[in-house]
């Protein structure tokens, strides 16, 4: 069913989007085992024209699933391996001093970085020191770099696939909360099943060769985005969204007291945009032109787990961003009439 707030191309956008997220997916299994709900959310980050963070240990294919996606996609493509010694002019690009051989004149000239691609893979993105990293904040916000004095234009649709690892601790740099803010989601990649495992043994032990094939391009990944902003959400849907995000708010009117105890910071007024861009291409994927509750609440993990700051409460009896969104989400109302007549609530939405 068309919603009526949405244009009249509204079904035409649904098979289009529709056909383009099939071939990728089948694009993704001659490489890819298993990670359906990851790839689904590295697609609905895609098309919401967000950035996305992979955490997961060595080996679980974070690197190639990214790399891979990227061949799918008509798109320029740039690997960043982040070390130590990575200087924030190895990614943006440097001004060199050319000389004219007509003239003899010399004059600078802008030679670009990496980041002067459609689709960046920031590989081990906590391998790098915060002077490197934050190089990153500018262009993942802005899109754009400064260099000197000159703004520089980032190519467009531009987006940061980002990987970390975990488990090494010796020798990395945790990314700041400005910047984990910036990636629409924190995916955890997790370890395949037992069938998934067996079928990655089979095929990377014998001669075997994939022939992905691009199935996107600029200009239709850039009407994608645009259609997916188009989609109608309802006020209910809004205030959802907008009751889960406060909820993380620690001494504001309504929020319950173990926040306070669990929590350090909330997440801020991105949280709620990224929840709604979110659930707009999750519905546009599932074959719908409107947003529901459950959009937003399949979402608020990946949206909320990098924006929360644990106490050290929290922190020292083992309590985990994850179990914090899930207690909150327990605890608010999907039904409009609960939500609204909710005394927690109504303190929440009058603050």
């Amino acid at each position: 069913m068309i919603d009526e707030n949405f244009p009249r191309e509204g079904s035409a956008a649904i098979e289009k989007l529709g056909a383009a997220r099939q071939k990728i997916l089948e694009q993704l299994a001659q490489v890819i085992v298993g990670q359906s709900q990851v790839i689904d959310e590295l697609l609905i980050s895609l098309f919401s024209r967000g950035h996305c963070l992979l955490e997961g240990v060595p080996g679980l294919a974070k690197t190639l699933m990214i790399s891979t996606l990227s061949r799918t996609l008509h798109l320029s493509f740039a690997r960043i391996q982040f070390t130590p010694d990575l200087m924030p002019a190895d990614i943006t690009g440097t001004e060199i001093i050319e000389e004219n051989r007509s003239t003899g004149s010399r004059e600078f000239r802008f030679l670009e970085g990496p980041l002067f691609s459609n689709c960046i893979l920031a590989d081990e993105v906590n391998r790098t020191p915060p002077k490197t990293q934050s190089a990153l904040l500018e262009a993942m916000q802005e899109r754009q770099v400064t260099v000197g004095r000159v703004r520089h234009k980032l190519a467009n649709p531009f987006f940061v696939l980002a990987t970390q690892n975990p488990i090494e601790q010796e020798g990395t740099y945790p990314l700041p909360e400005a910047q984990q803010d910036r990636f629409m989601f924190k995916v955890f990649v997790k370890y395949p099943n037992f069938q998934e495992e067996f079928e990655i043994a089979r095929r990377t032990t014998t001669t075997q060769t994939d022939t992905v094939e691009p199935v996107l391009s600029a200009a239709e990944i850039l009407d994608l985005q645009r259609i997916v902003r188009e989609v109608p959400a309802a006020d209910h849907v809004i205030r959802y969204a907008l009751a889960l995000v406060r909820m993380t708010r620690r001494g504001e009117p309504g929020v319950p007291e173990w926040i306070g105890e669990q929590l350090a910071w909330g997440a801020g007024p991105r949280a709620v945009q990224f929840l709604i861009l979110g659930g707009k291409a999750r519905a546009l994927l599932s074959g719908r032109t409107h947003v529901t509750c459950e959009d937003i609440h399949s979402l608020a993990k990946p949206v909320l787990r990098h924006r929360l700051v644990l106490s050290f409460t929290a922190e020292s009896e083992g309590v985990t961003a994850d179990e914090v969104i899930q207690k909150i989400v327990a605890a608010t109302p999907m039904k409009e009439d609960e939500l609204t007549n909710d005394p927690r609530f109504k303190m929440i939405f009058a603050s």
